[in-house]
């Protein structure tokens, strides 16, 4: 069975991100791919873009496409149901009102990660060769990258000695009046643990899996897209593509348009410089709404010129890598033809600037970082490592 090319689609709320997921599916079951599309976002709009009811189960939309809205409700039953019971049970007993109870057992970020589990079942089913997502807007997603790292920790940490941290706990459990979990609530969380790392080694193979950041030529989007573009990086998810949408054409720079339009070839210029070099895609504005299978055409289109592959693996390298290690962060990019003497270093905020002879590049540190003071930089092996303060009182 050969693994399926997993292609996650995420952006802002608003950019078209569930109409690029939907045009680059059909682009690749046009192909020849067996190719199911999966919207994991809770305001789903896939059904609106095919013009096709779908529902929580995969079903067929064209030959070799099928698509599905996932139902979090539904995924956290069986991910789930037996803690929240335990939980909600437990906050019951403590005078939490049922309602209250119920909401309170789940953690905020759990519904979107269940329904991404949808994406391992697939993988594993043999039934597809490409998986494509229409995620959540970023906000949500980026809440869930660190999920799997911590649950590696509790599945190597805690699990080996859960059993004997619950007998130790009986007694006290008996004085306080509290119900202990049983057998069948720590399966359910071992279960689900180990989906999770699962999951995240599927989403980090980056032979076959890739993340795309969708995104509109305003200033304010391209600057969350680039905190979201850094975040993937360091948390080891590889940005293959990103693609700018509804970017108005030359024929539309006089008139209404063409200050607008100004102002979106400097937000390109911005994207170029801020996504460096992970290939920039873009489409065009369209007077008419992006919904049926002809303007999903012309989308793909747009977006992948001259019959370029959907499915392909357009970048293979992450932009950015952090390593930190005994209170040092230092922050790697590659810049393969920079040469000493080239590199300058600038910070800004959050925003590192690095230009390499006439080009520069715009880097959104995390928040981790951006209180941080950069301590110095070196060229190594091609990339440019840039070391930061051990605390943000640290000077320069």
């Amino acid at each position: 069975m050969s693994t399926p090319r997993t292609i996650l689609y995420t952006g802002k709320g608003g950019v078209g991100k569930t109409s690029v997921a939907a045009a680059s599916a059909r682009r690749c079951a046009e192909a020849g791919l067996r190719t199911i599309v999966i919207s994991t976002d809770p305001a789903h709009s896939l059904s609106d873009s095919f013009e096709t009811e779908l529902g929580p189960d995969p079903s067929p939309i064209s030959p070799l496409l099928w698509g599905q809205e996932v139902q979090a409700e539904r995924e956290m039953e069986a991910n789930w149901g037996r803690v929240q019971a335990w939980l909600g049970a437990l906050l019951a007993d403590r005078g939490v009102m049922d309602i209250a109870a119920e909401e309170l057992s789940v953690p905020p970020g759990m519904d979107e990660l269940f329904s991404l589990l949808q994406i391992k079942r697939h993988h594993d089913s043999g039934e597809f060769d490409a998986i494509i997502v229409d995620c959540a807007p970023t906000g949500e997603t980026l809440r869930l990258l660190g999920f799997p790292d911590i649950a590696h920790w509790w599945l190597e940490k805690v699990f080996p000695w859960e059993r004997r941290l619950l007998a130790a706990a009986k007694p006290l459990a008996r004085m306080v009046d509290v119900e202990i979990p049983g057998e069948e609530v720590i399966a359910e969380v071992q279960r689900l643990v180990r989906q999770l790392i699962d999951m995240n080694e599927i989403l980090r193979d980056r032979r076959h899996a890739s993340m795309r950041l969708v995104m509109t030529p305003d200033r304010m989007v391209v600057k969350e897209a680039q905190r979201t573009f850094t975040y993937l990086n360091l948390y080891g998810y590889l940005t293959d593509a990103v693609i700018v949408n509804r970017v108005f054409p030359a024929d539309l720079a006089d008139g209404y348009f063409g200050a607008w339009r100004e102002r979106q070839q400097r937000c390109l210029e911005e994207v170029e410089s801020g996504f460096t070099p992970v290939p920039v895609l873009t489409a065009r504005y369209f007077s008419d709404e992006v919904v049926g299978p002809e303007m999903l055409d012309r989308l793909g289109g747009e977006i992948f010129r001259d019959g370029a592959d959907a499915a392909a693996m357009l970048h293979t390298e992450l932009a950015q890598e952090l390593d930190s290690a005994n209170g040092k962060a230092t922050l790697r990019i590659p810049v393969p033809f920079g040469e000493r003497g080239d590199v300058s270093l600038k910070k800004v905020g959050p925003e590192l600037i690095v230009s390499v002879g006439p080009r520069k590049r715009t880097i959104i540190l995390p928040s981790g970082l951006a209180r941080r003071s950069p301590t110095g930089a070196k060229l190594r092996d091609g990339a440019l490592e840039v070391s930061f303060a051990t605390s943000a009182s640290d000077r320069v």
